[in-house]
């Protein structure tokens, strides 16, 4: 069958079986390794990826299924050489360690703070549930996201991001 997706900005058209993976397509058609599979379940979250700018775990998405349709990846976040916020807010905060998570983590976190823009510690771990991490015991990450929300406050520049990294890190 054949598809055309927008993967980060760029329209890739292939033949593709229809049983093909989206998380599949993206790393061995079009290269996006950056995006991890992790269960091929659904369960770990590794693999989430934006799809019309929300977010989905690409294992449990077909490729067909994004046919005429938006894919953003961890790739396809940062603008002209400069991280994301949430990005930045995870290297700032060691809210890694092997990294596997990461991704999927950053994806899902860009997600919760579209939908929360301030959120407590409470409800980054909630929105953060169905992404899994088997080394960091979750803290570093959820100072990440919160750093990350106070980063992406409108009228928050580079100064503010320092400070931010500065008081989240000294908590």
């Amino acid at each position: 069958m054949r598809i055309t997706v927008t993967v980060d900005g760029t329209a890739y058209t292939d033949d593709v079986e229809p049983r093909l993976l989206l998380v599949h397509y993206l790393r061995e058609v079009v290269g996006k390794t950056g995006t991890v599979v992790g269960c091929d379940t659904s369960n770990c979250g590794s693999c989430t990826v934006h799809l019309d700018g929300r977010s989905v775990k690409s294992c449990s998405v077909l490729a067909v299924q994004a046919d005429g349709r938006e894919v953003t990846t961890v790739e396809g976040l940062a603008r002209d050489g400069e991280l994301h916020p949430v990005q930045r807010a995870f290297h700032d905060n060691h809210a890694l360690q092997c990294g596997f998570c990461t991704p999927g983590m950053i994806m899902q976190a860009i997600d919760l703070l579209a939908d929360d823009p301030d959120p407590d510690e409470r409800a980054v771990r909630h929105g953060l549930e169905g992404n899994l991490c088997r080394c960091t015991g979750y803290q570093n990450i959820v100072r990440a996201v919160r750093d990350a929300a106070h980063r992406m406050r409108p009228g928050a520049g580079p100064e503010a991001e320092r400070v931010a990294g500065q008081m989240v890190g000294g908590e």
